[in-house]
């Protein structure tokens, strides 16, 4: 599985998506910005950043959830 967790980049945001492959996760993190933030456009470099700060975890050996 993959993580983005937002306040790696957005500092107090607490929001994360998490997903099989890094396409979803960056998908659901680009709805995220835009459904809740407000964002109308994502910049590709915004893009890129959300990638550089995905990461892989077990979900099964994760206690947040």
């Amino acid at each position: 599985m993959k993580r983005f967790d937002s306040g790696t980049l957005i500092p107090g945001s607490t929001w994360k998506a998490e997903a099989e492959s890094e396409a979803e996760v960056v998908r659901r993190a680009v709805e995220n910005m835009r459904n809740l933030n407000g964002e109308t456009e994502v910049r590709p470099d915004m893009v890129e950043r959300i990638k550089e700060r995905i990461v892989d975890f077990d979900p099964g050996s994760d206690t947040r959830h």
